[in-house]
């Protein structure tokens, strides 16, 4: 019953991954038509897709027995349907039909990201087995959610303010930022096709910072790779015996996790590779190309979207990402506060936010100022979910 009910969230999520694609079409069309029925349809589409999301949600709990945010796949899936829930309250509330071109893909990426992980239902380690895992991944996923509205409307705001030709560090950032995204899809693309599809694989026995014994899997070959790695290959069982495996010679200790660090530096050098490809196909920076969709941008209520957003956010992160999760490290770990990786860069993320109101409620910094520093909480935000979960290994290491 548990493996059906799980299946069955499993295909609600992929029903709503396609409805939020099909939704793009009738959204991009919406901006252009004076119409309100290409919106409706939309708006209508996104709100079942919704709903779908939610079902997995339930279903996946009922199916494990506990709150499906244990792990990469349920922590991103939830982060993805947060953003979606952001989304619908600033249309239902500021009416701003532009702001799912950008949202949906977001959430999208994050959907088809979370999918190269894990899905398997397992028993909770005993760090985990606490009813404030669910209370604080929630209250975290949901404050993300929301500040990813105000890096949406920062980002709409600097597309219609900023020339796409101006030879200036604005347009140039913005532009890096376009880069970034590109980066990111390739990232991801990367990682399914030679995973999924075409079957790469090299394994690595080695050991890992406690002294175990360790098999990593390397889908792209081997760049980067852990100290005193042997390659291997699987015998059948847990038995494994060496193998002839392509590795560049860079070794790194255990505390860093080479395996996913090796995808992060390939997925990196082919998003440049591919931006650059971009840029000499269409003669011009990717910015000039999504212009003509900000045109018709309030940047007022772009720039009041955007505070607003941290101003709800901010304090829903803090309850969540620093109050709630002090209480949870002292249940798992019998201290509030320790310094791991994640917890220190949530507290760096506190306190940019605490710095971004700062500045704009004593030093005026609205308009662009604040749209800029809306894009690097996001950047931030993505920072912590990638590079701090996947490559620095601490006590967080399991998300």
């Amino acid at each position: 019953m548990a493996s059906q009910l799980v299946a069955i969230s499993s295909t609600l999520l992929y029903a709503a991954f396609i409805l939020y694609l099909v939704a793009m079409l009738p959204l991009a069309t919406s901006i252009k038509s004076r119409s309100d029925k290409p919106a409706k349809i939309a708006i209508s589409m996104v709100v079942v897709g919704f709903i779908l999301q939610l079902s997995y949600f339930i279903l996946r709990w009922i199916a494990q027995g506990h709150a499906p945010v244990s792990n990469m796949y349920e922590f991103i899936t939830m982060f993805a349907i947060m953003i979606i829930a952001g989304y619908l309250i600033t249309y239902f509330y500021f009416k701003t039909k532009l702001f799912g071109l950008f949202a949906l893909p977001i959430s999208m990426l994050l959907m088809a990201y979370g999918s190269m992980f894990s899905r398997e239902v397992a028993p909770l380690i005993p760090a985990l087995q606490s009813n404030w895992l669910a209370i604080h991944v929630i209250t975290v996923t949901l404050a993300y959610g929301i500040l990813s509205m105000s890096a949406v409307a920062g980002l709409i705001y600097l597309l219609k303010a900023v020339p796409a030709d101006e030879k200036s560090w604005r347009a140039r950032f913005l532009e890096a930022v376009m880069a970034g995204i590109v980066t990111v899809l390739v990232f991801i693309v990367t990682t399914i096709l030679m995973q999924n599809v075409i079957g790469y694989q090299d394994d690595f026995l080695y050991q890992d910072k406690q002294g175990q014994n360790q098999i990593a899997e390397y889908h792209l070959p081997s760049l980067i790779n852990f100290e005193g790695a042997v390659p291997v290959e699987h015998a059948g069982d847990n038995n494994y015996e060496e193998a002839d495996h392509f590795h560049s010679g860079v070794n790194l200790p255990p505390i860093i996790d080479s395996q996913k660090l090796n995808t992060v530096l390939w997925s990196f050098l082919l998003g440049l590779m591919v931006y650059g490809i971009i840029r000499l196909i269409l003669r011009k920076r990717i910015i000039a190309v999504l212009k003509p969709w900000s045109s018709k941008a309030d940047l007022g209520l772009m720039d009041e979207i955007g505070y607003r957003s941290v101003i709800i956010g901010f304090p829903i992160f803090a309850l969540g990402g620093i109050f709630f999760a002090s209480i949870w490290a002292q249940v798992a770990w019998s201290r509030f506060w320790g310094w791991d990786p994640k917890e220190t860069w949530a507290f760096i993320t506190f306190m940019f936010y605490t710095v971004f109101l700062h500045l704009r409620l004593n030093r005026g910094y609205e308009g662009e100022k604040s749209a800029w520093l809306a894009i690097i909480g996001f950047l931030l935000i993505l920072f912590n979910l990638i590079a701090i979960n996947l490559l620095v290994a601490g006590l967080h290491s399991y998300a």
